[in-house]
């Protein structure tokens, strides 16, 4: 498998490229002036919070079609996973027990991709889907896919910025359960799409048995998705989440019976939806929407806006652009006095109904 590493006609056309040229003048006057590969040491990563790195790719601004007419001039970059080898490095030294289980999962590999198929594979296995075979499924997708190269790295850096409990990058790729289901699940729509829906689905069932989450092969994800804590959560055929969503533990995009065709909630991007929500039937929630935990969402939701209650209502508006992003599932002191004027009003009526 090629990767970011060595033989670069074949990583070109396998892993994701970053390529970053700078201009130098030749000492005499008469030579044009040409460009050469920055070359990036690990020490330099290390002088800037391993957080802020990222690879122009993941952000969209390179476009991966243009990788092949690249020349060989170049020097092959990935920051991500040089953090979580870096940070791999610290954590064998600081727990010797765990250095062979880190070497294996990490040290040993030389890229991103087969570091994650390998914990995939790991994780995952039982006495009928061997290892060997998931390993072999995962690397087949995820080596020459550059979607799922882009998004695994957009996912990592989104459990990192948003999780406060995610100390490093590492931690991500080795330890949470929501990365794993949702780069599990990744594989498994490659699979549907490419007509493989056996093994998607059965890749599915092994998904929800080992992780509690339930996601359909077929629903339609973004980049840059938090599952925070993961458990519970489902999302059926039809749905779509856009980019840089956050969903809590047990949330539910559901349909509302046994129809068929599209039936899914379509989740806008940038929103946030809080913990044990469920948003059911083919319905919109608008960009950049914040759903209270607990609530049951039954119609469209204006972006931009807070909702919550049994059905949910509009209660308020956030400021953020993204609240998936600050990941502030507080509300105001207004909002709180809007709720109880509200109720008031409510008991009131509901008073005076019941003295005639």
């Amino acid at each position: 498998m090629a990767c970011l590493r060595e033989e670069r006609s074949s990583c070109l056309s396998e892993c994701v490229v970053v390529v970053e040229k700078e201009e130098v003048k030749e000492e005499k006057e008469k030579m044009m002036t040409k460009t050469r590969p920055i070359v990036h040491s690990a020490s330099k990563y290390r002088e800037y919070r391993l957080e802020k790195v990222f690879p122009v790719y993941a952000m969209g601004n390179l476009k991966l079609d243009d990788t092949n007419s690249l020349t060989d001039n170049i020097t092959v970059t990935d920051p991500i996973w040089d953090a979580v080898k870096t940070e791999a490095k610290i954590e064998a030294d600081k727990e010797p027990i765990l250095s062979s289980f880190l070497y294996a999962s990490v040290l040993s590999h030389d890229c991103l991709e087969k570091a994650l198929g390998f914990v995939l594979a790991n994780r995952l296995q039982d006495n009928i889907l061997l290892a060997t075979q998931l390993l072999d499924i995962f690397y087949d997708v995820m080596l020459h896919d550059r979607g799922i190269q882009r998004a695994i790295r957009q996912d990592v850096q989104a459990f990192k910025d948003r999780d406060p409990s995610c100390m490093s990058y590492c931690w991500v790729l080795l330890y949470l359960k929501g990365y794993h289901s949702l780069q599990s699940y990744r594989v498994a729509h490659a699979l549907w799409n490419k007509g493989r829906k056996v093994l998607a689905l059965a890749l599915q069932s092994r998904i929800s048995e080992v992780f509690g989450v339930d996601i359909h092969p077929a629903a339609k994800i973004g980049n840059g998705v938090l599952l925070d804590h993961a458990t519970g959560v489902v999302i059926g055929e039809t749905a779509v989440v856009g980019n840089r969503v956050s969903l809590m533990q047990g949330v539910t995009l559901g349909g509302t019976g046994k129809e068929i065709g599209d039936r899914h909630p379509k989740i806008g991007q940038g929103a946030l939806i809080g913990a044990s929500v469920t948003i059911l039937g083919n319905i919109k929630i608008g960009e950049g929407a914040m759903i209270a935990a607990g609530s049951l969402v039954l119609k469209d939701i204006p972006a931009h806006s807070m909702v919550a209650g049994i059905p949910a209502q509009v209660v308020g508006y956030v400021e953020e652009q993204d609240p998936s992003l600050t990941m502030k599932h507080d509300a105001t002191k207004e909002f709180f006095q809007h709720v109880a004027a509200a109720n008031s009003l409510d008991g009131r009526s509901s008073g005076g109904g019941n003295s005639k």
